[in-house]
């Protein structure tokens, strides 16, 4: 049986990479080094799929996702939702009291603030989590830690310190299953969808409040409507945005239909099954 292909941006034992385990097994998996790169490769290669996360219940959405889907308009294939545990770990013959600086990525930094400020390590900024625990192993200093998942400590075999370092418990991000192909599920009323989009509004007043009435008078939730600047330019913004349900629903088609007349572009990035957290 021919084996699935993944795109993931950063090394093996990311996050990216815990998901691509929990939702395909044995996987091809190849590691780009920018979110730019792993679009690419699915934009060249219709064979790829990739997995990219979008938002995070605690830092917010991931900088640069939302500049790439309208560029290389890749469809939504579906979501995943997963728990995130940064753990510390450090070369097998360290301790503790060895630890004087931390590397990892900034959002896993600003998210281990409680275990860095209390023990007065110095933060390293890495591009991601499981490229610091490549570097950390790679290296010699017995004096770094990295803050990366425990597949990280595994791969690159290397001794968790603590496990579970992060402020909050509950640190969710959610990633999205892209590809270049279409696939969208036929509509099943026992179901529950979700269908994304991006669009620009007109430049003119109350644009955006016209074009959100579709979706009140046909009783459309949405889950998710934020906003990023069109580059090179303050006067224009395009508009990212997530609602319950599925195309071929009558009050869906009727409010991206209203959506359609008040706006300049409009793009429609997939038409998926809700993830089973969605339910919770």
């Amino acid at each position: 049986m021919k084996k699935i292909k993944i795109a993931i941006q950063g090394e093996l034992g990311a996050y990216s990479h815990i998901a691509v385990n929990e939702l395909y097994k044995d996987a091809e998996i190849k590691t780009c080094t920018t979110f730019e790169e792993t679009f690419r490769q699915a934009h060249e290669d219709a064979d790829y799929k990739i997995i990219i996360p979008i938002e995070n219940s605690l830092a917010g959405r991931v900088a640069d996702i939302h500049y790439l889907l309208p560029k290389y308009k890749l469809q939504i294939h579906g979501e995943y939702f997963l728990n995130v545990e940064h753990n510390l770990l450090c070369k097998t013959s360290a301790t503790f009291d060895d630890i004087k600086y931390v590397r990892s990525h900034a959002q896993a930094i600003g998210q281990c603030q409680k275990i860095i400020n209390k023990n007065k390590f110095q933060p390293i900024v890495s591009a991601d989590t499981a490229g610091s625990a490549k570097e950390l192993a790679e290296g010699g200093d017995k004096s770094i830690a990295a803050i990366a998942s425990a597949l990280s400590a595994k791969i690159y075999k290397l001794k968790i310190l603590e496990k579970n370092i992060e402020d909050e418990k509950g640190n969710v991000t959610r990633f999205l299953i892209m590809g270049k192909n279409i696939e969208q599920p036929e509509f099943v009323k026992d179901k529950k969808f979700i269908t994304s989009c991006i669009f620009r509004v007109k430049s003119e007043p109350s644009a955006l409040y016209k074009c959100l009435g579709g979706f009140a008078t046909n009783r459309v939730n949405l889950t998710k409507l934020e906003s990023f600047s069109v580059k090179n330019t303050f006067d224009q913004a395009n508009f990212y945005l997530d609602l319950e349900g599925h195309l071929e629903e009558s009050r869906v088609k009727n409010a991206m239909e209203e959506l359609g007349f008040h706006t300049v572009t409009l793009d429609i990035l997939g038409v998926y099954e809700a993830a089973k957290f969605r339910q919770k």
